[in-house]
Parts: structure tokens; C-alpha cells; sequence
């Protein structure tokens, strides 16, 4: 079983409507949420953050690299959630 390798600090994307949040902390979850519940507006950043997750997982590249990319993959498609969002700093 591959390692989920975590990320240092979660990155928070809305996900389907206003509201809907969704932490992900590792890149194993980062790939499939890039592979299943990504919006449909999906450019050249998310291709690279998956292919970046990947490599990851295979040992080829840093968890730091897999979360740089998905921060990029999120902002291209409008989803990432500034920590000045997040009630309280927090999901939960």
C-alpha cells in the first residue's frame, strides 16, 4: 500500500455549492479529488497537479510539490479557500 503522504498543512477547496468545503490533507487525497470530484472548469494546473500528485506517490517528487500544485490547480478553478474564509480558522 502506497503512503498517503501527508501534507504539512491541509489545503481547503469548496467543492459543488457555496459552503461546501472539503480539507485535504495528503496527496493521496489530493489525486483523487482531482481525479473525481474536481469541478469541470479544469485547465493546464489541474493536469499538473494531478501528474505532480502522482509522482509523488510513485516517490518522485515532494509532498511540498503535490500541495504547491494543487494551491495552483485550485485558484485556477476558482475553488481554493483563503484561511481568512474558514470559520474560525477551521472546518470543524
Amino acid at each position: 500500500m502506497v503512503d498517503n503522504k501527508p501534507f504539512e498543512k491541509p489545503v481547503v477547496v469548496e467543492l459543488g455549492h457555496v459552503g461546501k468545503y472539503r480539507e485535504i490533507s495528503s496527496t493521496r487525497e489530493a489525486a483523487e479529488c482531482l481525479m473525481t470530484t474536481w469541478p469541470l472548469n479544469r485547465g493546464p494546473r489541474h493536469r499538473d497537479a494531478l501528474d505532480t500528485c502522482l509522482k509523488v506517490l510513485e516517490g518522485y517528487r515532494s509532498t511540498a510539490d503535490a500541495r504547491r500544485a494543487l494551491i495552483e490547480a485550485a485558484k485556477e478553478s476558482d475553488v481554493l479557500v483563503p484561511d481568512e474564509r474558514l470559520p474560525d480558522g477551521r472546518l470543524h
